[in-house]
This record gives structure tokens, sequence and C-alpha cells, in this order.
């Protein structure tokens, strides 16, 4: 396993204001390296989503650190977080976020134009992303002619084509059936099979253990509990 691509450190965060105020993240540490599959795992309002933001340059820690391949995230400005987000992170959302009158191959061409890459260059890396996950064929369809898994996999090419440090996902599984789930899961697995990425899953779903390197379990806004995934599947095989 290589070094660390994605780190925190002692990370507290506070959500709202005043007497609603709320501390989601208390003192945090982890982190993910290249060709790493992590779960992160906990019931609703755990703080899970908000680690991810954190960890995704999407929301700034009140307090603690963020790493990106190395590089600290405290002191940058708006713009900077801006440019290291779509330098070296990857967003996967449970719901996919894909611009209904755009082709497949537009959707994931887009991240790159937005970030510079000239046309055709980006229409090749799309191609090439779009097969990465079995789409090779459905480059030309609409969100509307996809299935649901079909439209997450599209996600996960307009994630990964800008060949991110770290992958973040959230419930990606969550809308689909166990097949499509399945097939999901098998793509960011063999997406962290390349040491140039780490992969980090929130999700609430069991039928995805099998797929993780590490599982990590959050209550209320703290790590309790990391758990190899093969030790949770023989305590599973056993009961």
């Amino acid at each position: 396993m290589s070094e660390p691509l994605i780190e925190g450190k002692d990370i507290v965060k506070y959500l709202g204001t005043g007497p609603g105020q709320v501390q989601a993240l208390r003192s945090v540490t982890l982190s993910v390296s290249g060709g790493e599959l992590v779960l992160l795992m906990g019931p609703s309002g755990s703080g899970k989503t908000t680690l991810l933001s954190v960890l995704g340059c999407m929301l700034t820690p009140n307090s603690g650190t963020v790493r990106i391949r190395g590089q600290s995230t405290q002191g940058l400005r708006p713009e900077q977080l801006t440019d290291l987000r779509r330098q070296h992170i990857g967003f996967i959302f449970q719901t996919y976020h894909l611009f209904p009158t755009l082709t497949a191959v537009e959707n994931v061409r887009l991240a790159l134009e937005m970030g510079g890459e000239r046309p055709w260059n980006a229409q090749a890396r799309a191609v090439t992303a779009l097969e990465t996950v079995s789409l090779g064929h459905k480059i030309n369809s609409f969100p509307r002619q996809l299935s649901s898994g079909e439209q997450q996999r599209v996600a996960i090419a307009r994630a990964i084509v800008g060949k991110p440090a770290a992958i973040l996902a959230d419930e990606p599984t969550a809308a689909l059936d166990s097949a499509n789930g399945h097939a999901i899961m098998s793509v960011l697995a063999n997406v962290a099979k390349d040491s140039a990425h780490a992969v980090l899953v929130v999700t609430h779903d069991p039928r995805v253990i099998p797929f993780a390197d590490r599982i990590l379990h959050m209550e209320d806004g703290r790590l309790v509990e990391k758990e190899q995934s093969a030790t949770i599947l023989r305590l599973h095989e056993r009961s």
C-alpha cells in the first residue's frame, strides 16, 4: 500500500450558530492510502457526510488539519480550495447530478472542460473513462435512456476522469438494487486497486462490506471502531 493520499488530523467541525449549533465532528483523525478502499459506516447523524465534506474541501474545519497528497489545506483561500478540489478529488453522490440534456460522454467531458481541458482531449478522456466503467456502448445516451445503475456509472466516470488522488463517495449504492449496487462497488474496488487512487465510501449498506479493505465506524461525531473487513466477514459467516 502507498502513502496516504488524503488525511485528516484532529478534525473539529461545528454546524449552525447560536443555540442551534451542534458539534458534528469531535477530533477525528484518519487517513486513506493509495490502493485502498475504506468504508465509513455509522447511524444517521453520526457525522459521516460532514467528515466527507471536510476531507473534500467543501467545508472548512473549525480546527484540525486536512492534507491532500501531502498538501495542507490550512490557510488556503476559497479559490485555492476550489482548485485543489478540482485537481485531486472526485465526488460520487447518491443522486447522480447528471445534466439531463447532455449525453453520457458530454456529462463526463464537462468536468474536464471546466478545468480548462481542450475539447478534443476532453472527449477522448471522457470516452476512456466511460469504457472503464463498462459504458463504452452508451456514450451517446442521455440520462433518461440509462438505468439507475448506468447513471451511477456515468457519475463514477465523471469522478475519475480527471485522475484525482481521492474518490469520495456518499451512499453510492443506496438508490440501487443488489445487482446494480454490486456492479458499482466492483467498479470502485477496481479503481482502488491503483495506488494512485484512494477511495473512501460513506454507506449504510452492509452488502458492500466484502469490497472494503478497512471499515471505520462513526458515532456522535467520533471514530469509535476500526475493523478489517475480513474480520467482519468471518463474524458474519459464523452467525
